[in-house]
């Protein structure tokens, strides 16, 4: 058999083979090559084409007539095809990669769907296109990429770093051995550049597209890795298994971190903090924490939960919500006291400032009425004999009727003595409550309370969100919070240092702590498992709510990945 020669029907037919089985009657297809000699001539295009004299990029207005028959099984196709002219050096290279990604991620925008095909020979090229293509936001996991090339499998270290990330596959074709064929080839996640790549497919003139395994041509290479990798898990303290009195949801972070590990089939390592929190963004433009850990790629994710943010979503990506939580304050309880007031708690204020106007105006209206009728015997009666009278009443003793009573009189007087009834049973019923239980004072219930209070001193977790929060706003409650840390009522803590900081400052009563709702909880129900007394109490006020979730690296497949498994939890 002869060898067959590499020539643009061939390299056309293996195109076509893959892109029948990927494209969507939706979708758009974006070509880029890279304009040089030693480039193989893939596509026949006419000279219709915008040129772009800044950036050195043509953009192509005809369709690609090499592949008419393709496009004519599929008209809802949008095809694009852009060069990149030969550049002087790599700053012009560049700068026309730059323009080039602006105006396909044009075209992305518009389109349902958008698979790139990159034609090329230089691995340098296929690497720089890959990095502007990310930076520009064209390839995100959504986008396929799919590089056309005669680049040997031995090579492809060089584009090793950029593609292994990406949603791409590689179309080498070999034309220096007796038989034509192509092979394609994917990188996997996290494998070295030594590592060769996983063969998907191999495309021959007589056998077209054959699959060397079960994988389709974009498998979703982070669902499930397909060889176990190991993961850099960030963390803020020293785990249970590590240490002895470490962070109270340790416990439920390991098999949390086991789940996804065995579903998505990792293994993991855990990263520390140097201070131990969660981090927050510094004056110098750094993060520090678990969130500075993935912003400068030294761990792969962070279980958190982590708050979501403006500033945050910058440097790095966010799970799913795993759940909503709210700021709550926790105080240490009073001790239990007889109140020397307490008979006045049964009624509510505004029932005794009711009894006490009745007390008033009963008399007073009877003695009016009274002293309106135009009769000569007007019964004797006085406003101090009425006032007395109805007192008597309400203290449940007897009274006598004076003869000559008129009968809206005796009415009144049994109206009042029905209203004294109820009054007086619910109050014995009620004191009888009261002093069968002792007071117990609980007296910030809200954010205003504690800022009222002078004495004072407020706790809140080092480097969050929430504290970089209330440092940034200009009005509000929340500036006074700031004013009040300004003035050195306010401290801060890292979460495992909670513990300690509730026994020495929380408990004396001169110090409360504000914290999320879950976090209180779980502190309040380890200091009860400890000491068997709950000492402690939270604040009917909920403030600053908080989605959170975990994180991952900036456009990192990873984090989309983990979401699914959230969802799939």
């Amino acid at each position: 058999m002869k060898r067959l020669p590499m020539d643009n029907t061939l390299n056309i037919n293996a195109l076509e083979s893959v892109l029948t089985t990927l494209s969507d009657a939706r979708s758009s297809l974006v070509f880029v090559i890279d304009g040089t000699n030693t480039t193989t001539s893939l596509l026949n295009k006419r000279h219709d084409y915008n040129y772009d004299h800044a950036s050195g990029v043509k953009r192509f207005k005809d369709t690609i007539f090499s592949l008419q028959a393709f496009l004519n099984s599929r008209p809802h196709i949008g095809v694009s095809a852009f060069e990149v002219s030969d550049g002087q050096d790599d700053n012009t290279t560049q700068a026309q990669l730059s323009r080039l990604v602006s105006q396909a991620r044009q075209l992305r925008l518009a389109s349902w769907s958008v698979m790139v095909v990159v034609v090329s020979d230089d691995p340098a090229f296929l690497s720089a296109f890959a990095e502007w293509s990310v930076k520009g936001r064209l390839l995100v996991w959504s986008t396929r990429l799919l590089a056309v090339t005669r680049i040997p499998v031995t090579r492809h270290r060089i584009i090793h770093k950029t593609f292994k990330s990406m949603n791409a596959i590689i179309m080498t074709i070999n034309d220096s051995s007796k038989y034509y064929s192509c092979r394609i080839f994917i990188h996997l996640p996290y494998t070295s550049p030594q590592q060769k790549p996983l063969l998907l497919a191999k495309w021959t003139p007589g056998r077209s597209l054959v699959f060397s395994t079960l994988l389709p041509l974009f498998p979703d290479k982070y669902t499930r890795f397909l060889q176990r990798p190991t993961l850099a898990l960030a963390t803020e303290a020293f785990h249970s298994s590590e240490v002895q009195g470490a962070d109270p949801r340790d416990s439920r972070k390991d098999h949390l971190a086991e789940y996804l590990a065995q579903g998505m089939n990792f293994s993991y390592r855990y990263v520390h903090t140097s201070d131990g929190t969660f981090g927050s963004k510094q004056q110098d433009g750094s993060w520090s924490g678990m969130t500075g850990l993935v912003a400068r790629r030294e761990a792969d994710f962070s279980l958190g939960q982590f708050s979501l943010s403006d500033s945050r979503s910058e440097v790095i990506d966010c799970t799913y919500p795993v759940l909503v939580q709210y700021a709550m304050i926790l105080g240490a309880r009073g001790s239990p006291e007889v109140n020397p007031w307490g008979f006045f708690l049964p009624l509510q204020p505004m029932v005794w400032l009711a009894i006490a106007i009745s007390l008033l105006a009963l008399p007073t209206l009877t003695c009016l009425l009274s002293y309106c009728q135009h009769t000569e015997n007007r019964g004797g009666e006085s406003w101090p004999e009425d006032t007395f009278t109805v007192v008597r009443v309400l203290l449940q003793q007897d009274v006598s009727i004076p003869h000559g009573w008129r009968w809206w009189r005796r009415v009144g007087l049994a109206g009042w003595m029905f209203a004294a009834v109820v009054v007086v049973r619910s109050y014995a019923g009620n004191l009888m409550s009261v002093l069968a239980v002792r007071h117990i004072q609980q007296p910030y219930q809200s954010l205003r309370h504690v800022l009222d209070d002078p004495h004072v001193t407020m706790v809140w977790q080092t480097n969050t969100s929430n504290v970089q929060y209330y440092r940034s706003v200009e009005s509000g409650i929340y500036r006074e919070v700031r004013e009040a840390e300004e003035a050195g009522r306010v401290r801060h803590h890292r979460l495992m240092e909670f513990f300690n900081v509730l026994n020495t400052v929380v408990r004396p009563g001169h110090h409360v702590l504000v914290e999320l709702d879950l976090v209180l909880f779980i502190i309040i129900g380890q200091d009860y498992t400890n000491t068997g007394r709950c000492d402690f109490y939270t604040s009917e006020e909920r403030f600053l709510p908080t989605m959170l979730s975990m994180i991952g690296q900036k456009d990192s497949p990873l984090v989309p990945a983990l979401s699914k498994r959230e969802v799939d939890a």
